[in-house]
């Protein structure tokens, strides 16, 4: 069963995705927070699987909510925001969060992220990417940096296209390995790097100078 707490600022909305969320086999709201502090607070408290995490709500956002409840606790946030509020997705990747989808998502595919995330996979809606791809162009260009140390070459390699956008089997499909193989890679890649999960080695490869400045819209897994 898969653990789910909701933030949110608004009771409605925190009532329509209990009901949608309880209403999912494998899935249970365990507690509902109107601002962050309580956010944070309940996690701590519950320690679910998975927060729901509204970007803008009073007392502490949804940013600095979940920089504590990743920086304490294995806890996954996925982000919940609107066309206009995410020039906050690129803050919110640096904070910890795992993925993030627009609010007017299709319940369905609310329900479906919730389990990727929850797996340890990392998931970017399109629109969400392609505000993220103009916040790294604003980024200063450089040589790789010494954040990559330790990392072989392969490993770059797949880091670069885990950066691209691509699946774990289109990687396979381009380096000419096996997707066991690819899976190995990313999973020393994440602990070399100290990275969460594929939204953390996304941030890792660009802000090292690992890759330029353009960024396909990315798959979910």
């Amino acid at each position: 069963m898969t653990r789910v707490l909701i933030a949110d600022d608004q009771a409605l909305l925190r009532g329509s995705f209990r009901v949608l969320v309880d209403s999912a086999p494998g899935l249970e709201v365990v507690g509902e927070a109107s601002d962050g502090v309580e956010a944070v607070a309940l996690t701590q408290r519950e320690l679910p699987d998975v927060v729901l995490m509204d970007v803008r709500m009073p007392e502490m956002d949804g940013i600095e909510a979940t920089r504590r409840i990743c920086a304490e606790t294995e806890v996954r946030v996925l982000m919940l925001t609107t066309f206009d509020l995410d020039e906050y997705v690129y803050a919110a990747l640096r904070a910890g969060a795992s993925g993030f989808l627009l609010k007017d998502t299709r319940p369905a595919d609310l329900l479906s992220a919730i389990d990727i995330v929850a797996s340890g996979d990392a998931l970017l809606a399109p629109s969400v990417t392609r505000r993220l791809v103009s916040e790294f162009a604003r980024l200063p260009t450089g040589p790789v940096t010494a954040r990559l140390d330790g990392i072989t070459a392969r490993e770059q390699e797949v880091l670069t296209l885990i950066a691209r956008g691509l699946s774990n089997d289109e990687i396979a499909t381009r380096l000419h390995l096996g997707i066991a193989t690819v899976k190995t890679h990313i999973g020393r890649l994440l602990h070399k790097l100290a990275a969460r999960d594929r939204a953390q080695l996304v941030i890792a490869a660009y802000e090292s100078g690992l890759v330029g400045r353009t960024l396909p819209t990315p798959h979910a897994k």
